[in-house]
């Protein structure tokens, strides 16, 4: 690497960017996208164009700007928050020396494939620009998996700053380094001081919040730099942040209670230093991978994370020999150092390691890092020779077992951790300072982080946190209770009441509907579907009764199915303690799908009585297109009696052999089985089908002349346990191979 590639130079005319703005200037007010094109045309150094507060709408700004180093051009809100951007609406930028500021896009979509964009033609760049203080929130197309870039970076020498990029819900990166062309090469861009806020699981492939660079382009040098940003709860996918470039630097970033990792995929020569990773023990919550050559990791804090294997604290993976770029490259002069990992759960070696990922890490270093943890006391994992890894001066608290071939390069101490000022779990000071780590605070803090106007609000609205309702028994009062109601309300129905539904009721925001303790209500339909959650509902039902004897004789009955269009906004679905009865009038009537392009965070059916359906009771197998998209992220089914079932209790699909997310996630326990699964068209002859299932866990269970569950393990390394389960009169559990876990299984 040359010395170039290995140092920070930045230009003078870049750090004049940096400061405030030209106070000799001639600015323009324009109030409609005419006015602004009109100002473009005749822009001049030292120029600056407002836009007037409002709302526009549908308008695609094309800014092109040549200033000079001391004569920047300004693009700016007329009141910072207060011009807002919707509809189909997007910013594309050229030139050199220029600032835009303001802004707030909101509510929208871009009618291309990139939001904000540093270029405005294939050969019209920015350089030496910087965007701040702007705002995206919700600016997300209406097809989840439509994918589009909400920032995209070209050129030389820009910055972003200050910015804030909240609610992503579509495929696609919210900000991406491009290196697709010299032009964009080497081009020591600053990402610094962003708020990244809450991204939604997207099920998907595609989820990154952060991305430097393609595997295409992955050897070429981009030298960015992204520091002081927080990443609050971006949970995509299980790369929050992908480095697919060379030469870059992380450092001084904060990531918060966030399913993924830092994942250096592609590129070489990556420093990643002093960050603050926190999970706060949420799930899947993940540190830092590394892939590659010459990658740097140092004086990280990894607290309270617990990912496994690709999403642990600290890992290192196999290589694929000669690999291709989009795969993976051998660990080549790894240095891992003076980490601190508190009550985090796995530590992983050669992670990945199997038939094409044989190239083992060499000439890597794991040195004075300091691991303390009791949640797990196994929390080391080698996967395949670490021979070419050398562990020396870490300290490890005594509880901990340490595999016998790495053992002498750890040092055991007593747990002592405590909690700081900030809320940090923090070793004893004396081990601190063994690893010469430093204080141990937040580089950033969440309210230093982003557009200094813009409120951090959350956005999700929970169940019963609004105002309830009582519904009379009769006809089409839950429809018109529902018409009146407002997020987080709940609908309280008449013990033994009967409620008949004559046209779709629309779940259009999160609401309960229930009974007091009693005796169930009745509720009937005479429409082809009961409830129908739309984009931005989710529901929560409890103690009631769904009978089908008012249901049309239409093939593909339900009694709670999603949108029929694609929805961007996850849902959740609980249900307890229900009744369900006689979903007969066909051969195909199930009590819940899920169509495609809706995906759930979580669906539960909890102590409930399920009696003669001719269909399903769950259909979570319409993602077909086997690029690793399914329909629900955590699905628990418990305590429950499934009686005269013909289809599956649960079918639940995830195909193609995609590694980059973490579901879905099944738990099913402590419930009764008697004659499901056994209905003559039927297709896959089980009573519960788990097809591309992440992480499956199947306990005290009975089934009673049923078909047999049915398993099919492919991408990823999915967990899959089967224990203290009874089957009379059943099949064996059919699978395509061995790679699961059995304990207690009895067959009668």
């Amino acid at each position: 690497m040359s010395e170039i590639g290995k140092s920070r130079f930045y230009p003078l005319a870049l750090l004049l960017v940096f400061l405030s703005f030209s106070p000799m200037s001639s600015a323009k007010l324009v109030k409609t996208i005419a006015q602004f094109d009109k100002a473009v045309e005749t822009l001049k150094p030292g120029d600056e164009i407002v836009l007037a507060n409002g709302v526009w709408r549908d308008v695609e700004l094309v800014f092109k700007a040549k200033g000079l180093p001391e004569k920047l051009i300004e693009l700016k809100a007329q009141t910072p928050g207060k011009v807002i951007i919707t509809g189909q609406s997007n910013l594309s930028l050229s030139g050199e020396y220029f600032v835009v500021s303001g802004l707030v896009f909101k509510d929208g979509y871009t009618p291309t494939g990139e939001v904000i964009s540093f270029r405005t033609s294939n050969n019209d760049l920015a350089n030496n620009a910087r965007v701040t203080n702007t705002v995206i929130d919700n600016f997300s197309h209406p097809e989840r998996h439509l994918a589009d870039l909400w920032v995209a970076i070209y050129g030389k020498n820009n910055r972003f700053d200050h910015n804030s990029l909240v609610n992503k819900r579509n495929r696609g990166v919210t900000l991406a380094v491009r290196l697709n062309t010299e032009a964009s090469e080497e081009n020591n861009h600053i990402i610094e001081y962003n708020y990244f806020g809450p991204r939604q699981i997207l099920g998907a492939n595609g989820g990154e919040t952060l991305r430097v660079g393609t595997s295409h382009f992955s050897t070429k040098y981009s030298n960015t730099l992204i520091q002081y940003n927080f990443f609050d709860r971006v949970n995509g996918e299980h790369e929050i942040i992908s480095n697919k470039s060379s030469g870059n630097v992380y450092r001084g970033n904060v990531i918060f209670e966030s399913q993924g990792t830092l994942t250096m995929r592609h590129g070489h020569h990556t420093t990643v230093e002093g960050n603050y990773i926190i999970g706060n023990r949420k799930p899947n919550t993940g540190g830092i991978r590394i892939i590659n050559e010459y990658q740097t990791v140092k004086n990280n804090y990894l607290s309270g994370l617990t990912g496994h294997r690709f999403r642990g604290a600290l890992v290192i993976m196999n290589g694929v020999p000669n690999s291709s770029p989009n795969r993976y490259n051998q660990a080549i002069e790894a240095v891992m150092e003076n980490n601190i990992v508190v009550d985090s759960d796995f530590i992983n070696f050669g992670a990945g390691s199997d038939e094409e990922r044989t190239a083992t890490p060499i000439d890597s270093s794991f040195r004075n890092n300091l691991i303390m943890g009791k949640d797990n006391l196994d929390p080391i994992t080698l996967y395949d020779d670490v021979s070419g890894i050398a562990f020396e001066g870490n300290i490890i608290n005594s509880e901990v077992n340490i595999p016998a071939t790495i053992k002498d390069g750890f040092i055991n101490s007593e747990y002592k951790v405590s909690d700081n000022k900030q809320g940090l779990r923090v070793p004893e000071q004396s081990l601190v300072d063994k690893i010469a780590f430093g204080e141990i605070k937040l580089p950033i803090s969440k309210a230093q982080a982003g557009a200094n106007y813009y409120k951090k609000d959350e956005s999700n609205i929970a169940f019963h946190s609004g105002k309830t309702i009582a519904v009379d028994a009769g006809t089409d009062t839950i429809l018109a209770a529902l018409n009146q109601s407002e997020p987080g309300d709940t609908l309280i129905l008449e013990n033994g009441g009967e409620y008949l539904l004559t046209k779709l009721a629309s779940i259009k925001h999160p609401i309960t509907i229930i009974a007091k303790s009693g005796k169930k209500p009745i509720i009937r339909s005479q429409k082809p579907s009961f409830l129908v959650i739309e984009n931005g509902g989710a529901l929560e039902i409890e103690n009631l009764w769904f009978d089908g004897a008012e249901s049309p004789d239409y093939k593909g009955n339900n009694i709670i199915r999603t949108s029929g269009y694609a929805m961007n906004i996850n849902y959740s679905l609980s249900v307890r303690n229900i009744k369900v009865t006689d979903l007969d009038i066909n051969g195909y009537f199930d009590f819940f799908k899920a169509t495609p392009g809706t995906f759930a965070d979580y669906i539960e059916i909890i102590d409930s009585e399920i009696t003669n359906i001719t269909g399903a009771v769950l259909v979570l197998d319409k993602e077909t297109d086997d690029i690793g998209v399914y329909s629900v992220e955590n699905l628990t089914i418990a305590g429950n009696t499934f009686t005269d079932i013909k289809a599956e209790i649960a079918n639940v699909y995830r195909g193609g052999f995609d590694e980059s997310t973490f579901g879905p996630m099944v738990t099913v326990t402590n419930n009764t089985f008697t004659n499901t699964g056994k209905g003559s068209t039927h297709k896959s002859a089980s009573s519960m089908y788990f097809h591309g299932v992440q992480n499956l866990h199947v306990s005290n269970s009975t089934w009673i002349d049923s078909a047999p569950l049915k398993l099919h393990l492919s991408n990823g390394e999915p967990i899959t346990v089967i224990e203290d389960v009874l089957m009379k009169n059943t099949g064996k559990i059919r699978a395509n191979n061995n790679d699961y876990e059995t304990r207690n299984i009895k067959y009668q």
